[in-house]
């Protein structure tokens, strides 16, 4: 850093200021620092940093371990923010979803001074709760209980399922049929949930509930179900991959979609446009859930104090060729 400063003609301060994003540095001479740390091929020592700071700057991301769409997109997401945010990351994954093996996830992560942790945990855990996580270090979960003493960021998936089937009773469908995810994860039981309520909100008793996976093979399996019920006309599925099942057993049904029966899914996963037809479907926001995520937990580590703050960010419905009114 000094040889730095020497080159540049700025003091050693001045370069630590510009090294670490400070305000107070005109852009001329932030320029001729930048410069100067390109010439001179200049890293900052990260391990010397820590130990003036007690800072790592290092987030911890314990993931699922699972390829669904929502899962890998948070992650990805709240790596980007993170990295924004002048922090790198360091991912773990557990090897189960239950409350021991993201205990023990956590505390490696701890062992390798990372200064907080965001908890991909969209499964319900026996006691609904993982707040014993690693003492006091600043933990946000995603996705997580709406009970626990942890700080929560989530996308509202209620009202993304009421929004969906409001969306098909609006058009003029009876009922709306739903196709759930496995009901041990939060995200499935809470679509059943705004499934339930758009119905109730018209005074209409739902019709029974089919049991997906997240896989298309599971919404195929659905789909070829609901095909032989005389009368289905409107089905959402609880995400796109069963949703996509489900339009292959209506196609091999020959029954049409929408002309038949309209399909609205859940995710707007990138490739929904591009289904036969087209998805409507309903849009999480996980650039926004990457974004919050680490806000509160820089709040934390800043603080040196956990929060139970939550934060519920708003999914969007997107209309797409799927759907429509219900045939005569």
């Amino acid at each position: 850093m000094t040889d730095v400063a020497r080159l540049a003609g700025v003091s050693h301060q001045t370069v630590s200021r510009v090294i670490n994003g400070h305000p107070n540095v005109t852009e001329a001479t932030r320029a001729r620092v930048n410069q100067a740390i390109t010439q001179l091929g200049y890293r900052p020592n990260t391990a010397a940093r820590a130990l003036v700071t007690g800072s790592n700057r290092t987030i911890g991301i314990v993931g699922t371990g699972h390829a669904l769409h929502g899962p890998v997109s948070t992650l990805y997401s709240v790596e980007r923010a993170a990295r924004q945010a002048g922090y790198s990351v360091l991912v773990g994954v557990p090897t189960s979803l239950d409350e021991d093996a993201i205990n023990a996830c956590v505390r490696r992560l701890q062992k390798q001074g990372v200064d907080g942790v965001v908890v991909i945990a969209p499964l319900r855990t026996d006691n609904g709760d993982i707040a014993g996580l690693a003492g006091d270090l600043p933990l946000v979960a995603v996705e997580g209980s709406p009970a626990g003493e942890l700080a929560v960021v989530s996308v509202d998936q209620v009202a993304g399922a009421r929004e969906a089937t409001s969306h098909l009773l609006e058009l003029g469908h009876r009922e709306v049929w739903h196709v759930a995810g496995p009901l041990g994860w939060y995200e499935a039981a809470d679509r059943v949930s705004g499934w339930r309520m758009a119905h109730e909100d018209r005074g209409i008793d739902p019709p029974p509930m089919l049991n997906g996976d997240w896989t298309a093979k599971s919404g195929c399996a659905a789909g070829t179900v609901l095909a032989q019920i005389a009368g289905v006309t409107a089905v959402f599925a609880g995400n796109d991959s069963m949703a996509l099942g489900v339009l292959r057993a209506f196609d091999a049904a020959g029954r049409s979609v929408p002309r038949d029966v309209s399909v609205v899914g859940f995710d707007d996963v990138p490739d929904a446009e591009f289904y036969s037809p087209p998805l409507t479907t309903i849009r999480q926001e996980f650039g926004e859930v990457g974004i919050r995520s680490v806000e509160i937990l820089l709040a934390q580590i800043e603080s040196g104090t956990r929060s139970t703050r939550r934060f519920s960010i708003a999914p969007r419905l997107v209309t797409r060729a799927s759907t429509g009114t219900p045939p005569d």
